[in-house]
């Protein structure tokens, strides 16, 4: 854009569907923007590298909405829809130290490197399973079909959450992603319909563990967050309710948006993916691994990082901010800034030098991501794979993205491809 061009309209769907241009005009004229969102409430918007990264590591932000000034009607618009008349807010999106380190600790257990990689077995036959499912058609909806199941039955395997429970998990998830930019009752509805079934959950769970179920402490993470509560940790049941619905709420979103922006990005760069496919075929883990750094900063999962608050008046690349004001760290922005990253907008899968923030960055960087990371690299090998001609089945400028604030995402992918063999025995 050139220097005369006027400030680009934020939050149209012209926007939704590619931000980029609008981001590099704010980067260049107006690094920290104050906005009003869609929803009324007025916010800083951060898109330089350098503040952002600065941003999201500064103590003087704070996680907890208490913080925030609202101006009136206001209130409940900010953070997760639902979270606040639910009573779940006492998560790690929503809390500073010494809460946040204190609970990050215990949950932390469940995503060391040595639990991820154990977890890589049922994470491929969760992804066999669903391709299973459509590739003997021909033609699938990557989204609905694909990158939406996968990561939701994923981590409700993690929580402990009941085979049989799993498809009201996927239902409920299903209303969160299909309303997360409209009308906020139906979000809110399935929050609360999530909320009561953790509490009975947990419930089912504590008397399980204090009768001594045969075959020793089960493993999952809802078990694990009893446990240590019922040992000194402190862990009040809403927190632990709380502390469950928000590991399903980012860690389903995020995967699902990084295995479907990933994918759309290959599919519109036919060397890249070309290249991706033969290091696949071939064996070579090493452009899988630089690959899926590349898609998190080329189109990440997570578009805004959550919401933070100025707990006293502070500056951001020299603008300064009230105390209560709320701050946006645009990462798509930053991650595509030309004073941090060599030609930016190019999709390069073989990028070295590459520290992006498409998980955040300080005490608050994404606990889920080593799993993400899993999941979107299985999901994008087995596509790989299996359906070595997969292709674009609509035109990019039929495509829709979801309307929202934090998350970036498509409503639908639909590919083509040539049907599988049915495997015989």
């Amino acid at each position: 854009m050139t220097d005369g061009a006027a400030m680009p309209e934020l939050f149209t769907w012209e926007f939704a569907t590619d931000p980029y241009p609008a981001y590099a005009w704010l980067r260049e004229h107006a690094p920290v923007h104050r906005t009003t969102l869609p929803s009324g409430v007025e916010a800083w918007l951060v898109t330089r590298y350098a503040d952002a990264r600065e941003a999201l590591a500064d103590p003087r932000l704070s996680k907890n909405p208490v913080h925030h000034a609202e101006s009136p009607g206001a209130r409940g618009k900010t953070g997760i829809p639902g979270e606040r008349s639910a009573d779940l807010m006492t998560h790690l999106l929503n809390i500073d130290p010494p809460d946040h380190t204190r609970l990050r600790r215990l949950v932390s257990k469940a995503f060391t490197p040595r639990r991820v990689a154990g977890f890589g077995t049922r994470v491929q036959q969760l992804t066999d399973r669903f391709v299973d499912g459509f590739a003997s058609r021909g033609e699938a909806d990557l989204i609905h079909e694909f990158a939406f199941p996968l990561p939701i039955y994923a981590i409700c395997d993690l929580l402990g959450v009941p085979a049989e429970d799993q498809d009201d998990f996927r239902d409920w998830a299903g209303m969160m992603i299909r309303h997360g930019g409209g009308p906020r009752g139906g979000v809110a509805r399935s929050v609360k319909r999530m909320r009561t079934y953790l509490t009975e959950l947990i419930h089912r769970k504590r008397a399980e563990l204090a009768a001594g179920a045969a075959g020793g402490p089960p493993d999952d993470l809802i078990s694990g967050l009893i446990r240590a509560s019922d040992h000194g940790e402190h862990l009040t049941e809403n927190e632990a309710a709380a502390m469950c619905f928000v590991l399903l709420f980012a860690g389903f979103e995020t995967t699902v948006n990084l295995i479907g922006n990933g994918t759309y990005a290959l599919l519109r760069n036919p060397e890249q993916r070309a290249a991706l496919q033969q290091a696949v075929v071939t064996g070579d883990q090493g452009l899988l691994d630089t690959g899926i750094e590349e898609l998190l900063r080329y189109d990440g999962p997570v578009e805004l990082a959550t919401w933070r608050y100025a707990t006293r008046p502070v500056e951001i690349g020299g603008v300064p901010i009230a105390q209560g004001d709320p701050v946006l760290v645009v990462l798509a922005a930053a991650d595509r800034d030309p004073a941090r990253f060599a030609d930016p907008d190019r999709l390069d899968l073989a990028r070295r030098d590459n520290p992006h923030l498409g998980y955040g960055h300080g005490i608050h960087y994404c606990l889920g991501a080593p799993l993400a990371r899993l999941e979107a690299r299985t999901a994008l090998a087995t596509l790989l794979t299996r359906l070595p001609d997969l292709r674009l089945a609509a035109e990019p400028g039929d495509l829709r993205w979801r309307g929202g604030l934090i998350m970036r995402g498509l409503r639908t992918l639909p590919v083509a491809f040539t049907p599988e063999a049915p495997q015989t025995n």
